[in-house]
């Protein structure tokens, strides 16, 4: 791993601690994002870093390379991981926004290797692809951070910050079950926007939510990909309304700015939607926008991921600065939002194969005050 000699090391270099997304608890296995629970802690959104990284006032270089600026969340993420990873805290970051274009990605990875920064970080556009450019880093002697979507073809880089995709999915599913059952709702007629195809956050949704289509018998009259955009979301919502008029009574969209796009679409179709609606609305993300759909009762339920990875980033990095040891994953605290409080809570048998049990937060004034 490539070291720069340092005068002096922050005042505290802190490892890493696992954090689990999805509000489960107990233990994890910290080799593959996609199997994962470990004891929650409180997600850290600060960036305070301490004291410079150098003495002599030389920065550290990081290079970040972005999937793009698609939807509320991947501002808030942006903006999380420019903040921890700032000048105030002794690094020198270089931005690329590679708007959702995997060759994009991959040369600005490459640009980095050549720039010869101290570490890069990447959030993958798509979950493979990636062994020949991280097996280039590692060569160079440069870690590599990966944060959000996670990477299925190799395994060089030294630690991974994100959210537990899978669960995020599981506990849609099983709200929905329950909510079902509550309601009195019999049968479940499903349309599901997904996320960008190919993409860990897409896979990993739709494999938690499946579960329970296959297990319940729900019948899931379609699915295509919305690419996690508000436009996206409403091209696809516009051609549902027309091929299933009168047909569905749930909309899955994988995340909050395609929720937005489907209940446009849905709006101008004269279709209801959300609480006392014909249609359930579940989206993901629950960023602030989201969050207030949530509260006008336009959106049933929200699970959130949470995108400030910056602090995590930055505390990684202090650590190996300091010669640390760091965990090969770190799991985002995300809770579960709803618009009604029909019901406190929901248990289901996680990624991990546990058996959890996790609170439902009904959206209030303060919660939406509160969101990212």
């Amino acid at each position: 791993m490539k070291k720069k000699v340092l005068a002096t090391i922050m005042a505290t270099a802190m490892s890493v601690s696992m954090l689990v997304g999805c509000g489960g608890s107990g233990g994890a296995d910290a080799t593959a994002p996609d199997a994962t629970d470990a004891t929650e802690a409180p997600a850290d959104t600060s960036a305070d870093a301490g004291e410079a990284p150098a003495a002599d006032g030389e920065a550290i270089t990081v290079g970040f390379a972005q999937v793009g600026h698609e939807s509320d969340w991947r501002t808030a993420s942006t903006n999380s991981v420019k903040a921890a990873l700032s000048s105030e805290n002794g690094i020198d970051l270089q931005f690329v926004d590679c708007d959702n274009d995997s060759a994009a990605q991959l040369e600005a990875v490459r640009n980095f290797i050549e720039q010869d920064v101290d570490y890069i970080v990447i959030d993958p556009i798509v979950s493979t692809g990636w062994d020949t450019v991280l097996t280039e880093a590692d060569d160079a002697g440069i870690p590599v951070i990966v944060i959000d979507r996670t990477i299925d073809d190799s395994d060089k880089y030294v630690s991974w910050v994100g959210s537990e995709f899978t669960n995020e999915g599981l506990a849609a599913g099983a709200w929905l079950k329950a909510y079902a059952e509550a309601k009195g709702i019999k049968e479940l007629n499903i349309l599901e926007i997904t996320g960008t195809t190919g993409s860990s956050a897409e896979i990993g949704r739709t494999k938690g939510f499946h579960q329970f289509v296959d297990s319940e018998g729900w019948k899931l009259l379609d699915s295509q990909t919305g690419d996690f955009t508000q436009e996206g979301g409403q091209k696809v919502m516009e051609s549902y309304c027309k091929s299933y008029a009168g047909k569905f009574n749930v909309v899955i969209c994988q995340n909050d700015n395609e929720a937005f796009g489907a209940i446009d679409a849905m709006k101008a179709a004269g279709v209801s939607y959300g609480v006392d609606g014909d249609v359930i609305v579940i989206s993901f993300d629950a960023c602030t926008a989201g969050l207030q759909k949530v509260l006008d009762k336009e959106i049933n339920a929200d699970f959130q991921c949470n995108p400030l990875q910056g602090p995590d980033c930055l505390k990684i990095i202090q650590a190996l600065q300091g010669g640390q040891t760091v965990e090969k994953q770190t799991f985002m605290e995300e809770p579960w939002f709803v618009s009604e409080d029909v019901l406190k809570d929901i248990s289901y048998k996680n990624n991990s194969g546990k058996d959890v049990t996790e609170p439902l937060i009904v959206v209030d004034k303060a919660t939406v005050d509160e969101a990212y």
